[in-house]
């Protein structure tokens, strides 16, 4: 492949990106004019690998999360959940703003989407944090900031997708992922207490009856984490089965139990549901038929090549990968990125004897911190849609909280037992070993 035609093709997927083309057309159309000029195989090969995604174990989780997701975002489950973290945290320094972190962490967690997050969530949270005296600045990027801070939790859809394409064991993700995730959550927790101390933030003073109060409203919420988040890290259920019962649970609780859904909405909710994940589908199928002709073609190799040539130490290795993962967060689709970049990294970084389940760890941090760096990052352009804010606003009010997410992310990165102690601990590496 030439020079002058790689790069004529590049800047026509950027044109073609910039005019508001669908990305799967993006993505699925160069994989199909890829092979059709280079190749010279079949152009229905990307669409051998959409019938190769969709028939993928563990392929249902991703319908099933998406949908119990747009169950909890359309009631009131938000609502309740701040209620009870403020009722149980209002008390400390900062106090909403610990409740703020909890609140959206098990949201991303369940709804698989930050963005999603900082619609349903941050509606609600940004007039509370400035009605208890905090600027609105500050409030804005720590909203944005903990929107993010879930992806690292199960039952992540990021971290089910890197499994399946990576053919990594999905367990073992969500135990590598638990302490970085605690990580990012304690130290988004710790600034907003510093900012609470420190501005001398009126703190909401501790009551039994408000705490009770909030529990029996959130008294069928509660259960849910411990069922899935439990289940799954004791092996007791798969992820599928965890799907089937988040889905099922969300049924039965918000339209039998709290009533907040009628059968009516439920229709359209299950639509528009069905709908994204179609879209997600076309993406992430599109992509592997992308994957597929870069792997064809020896990329990976290549790559590995000029690595090798300029990169002479895992440190340094880890150090560029970070720079090129939080680029590739910034420009591509969370999803759309795992499928295409996993099978180029991921044989390079076993050069570099970096544990594949680190890797995975790094590589979905990096990604969603990318979602929140300038200039472009997907979420700061939710927010201001959310919040009807310019977008260069929000590259300002983000910064601080991308200081201590950058931390958290050389943390992770270079002290690969933060992911992988659980897995030593509980001996999960030694059974998958032995199997």
């Amino acid at each position: 492949m030439s020079v002058a035609i790689t790069a004529g093709l590049v800047f026509l997927f950027i044109l073609f990106f910039l005019f508001g083309a669908p990305l799967f057309t993006i993505i699925g159309g160069g994989a199909v004019l890829l092979f059709y000029l280079f190749a010279h195989q079949s152009m229905a090969t990307p669409i051998v690998e959409m019938c190769r995604l969709a028939n993928a174990p563990g392929i249902i989780a991703i319908p099933l999360f998406i949908f119990a997701g747009f169950i909890y975002a359309e009631s009131k489950s938000s609502t309740r959940m701040i209620n009870l973290s403020n009722a149980m945290l209002g008390w400390l320094p900062g106090g909403l703003t610990v409740a703020a972190v909890v609140v959206s962490t098990v949201f991303t967690a369940m709804t698989g989407a930050s963005g999603v997050t900082i619609i349903a969530i941050g509606g609600i949270l940004l007039p509370a944090l400035i009605r208890e005296g905090y600027s609105r600045s500050f409030s804005l990027g720590f909203i944005i900031a903990a929107g993010s801070s879930g992806v690292l939790f199960a039952p992540s859809l990021p971290i089910i997708i890197y499994g399946m394409i990576a053919k990594t064991n999905i367990t073992e993700l969500f135990l590598a992922c638990l302490i970085p995730g605690l990580l990012i959550v304690g130290l988004l927790i710790l600034y907003g207490i510093f900012y609470g101390a420190r501005h001398h933030i009126p703190t909401t003073p501790f009551s039994k009856e408000v705490l009770i109060r909030a529990t029996w409203e959130a008294k069928w919420l509660i259960p849910l984490p411990f069922f899935v988040v439990g289940g799954i890290y004791g092996g007791i259920i798969t992820v599928s089965e965890a799907a089937s019962v988040t889905v099922s649970y969300a049924l039965f609780t918000e339209c039998f139990i709290y009533q907040e859904i009628p059968f009516k909405k439920l229709f359209q909710l299950t639509v528009h549901s069905m709908v994204t994940v179609g879209a997600l589908l076309l993406v992430l199928g599109a992509a592997l038929g992308l994957t597929n002709f870069l792997v064809d073609q020896k990329i990976p190799q290549l790559i590995m090549t000029i690595i090798s040539d300029h990169i002479g130490s895992k440190t340094a290795f880890v150090m560029v990968l970070n720079i090129f993962l939080l680029i590739v967060g910034c420009m591509m689709d969370m999803f759309s990125a795992i499928v295409v970049v996993v099978p180029l990294i991921a044989p390079v970084a076993e050069t570099f004897n970096m544990d594949p389940i680190h890797l995975g760890v790094l590589f979905l941090a990096n990604l969603e911190l990318g979602y929140l760096t300038p200039p472009v990052g997907v979420n700061l352009f939710v927010a201001s849609l959310r919040f009807n804010v310019s977008v260069m606003q929000l590259y300002r009010v983000v910064i601080p909280a991308l200081i201590i997410l950058f931390l958290a992310l050389l943390i992770i990165s270079y002290w690969p037992q933060l992911s992988l102690f659980l897995l030593d601990v509980t001996g999960q590496r030694m059974i998958l070993l032995e199997i």
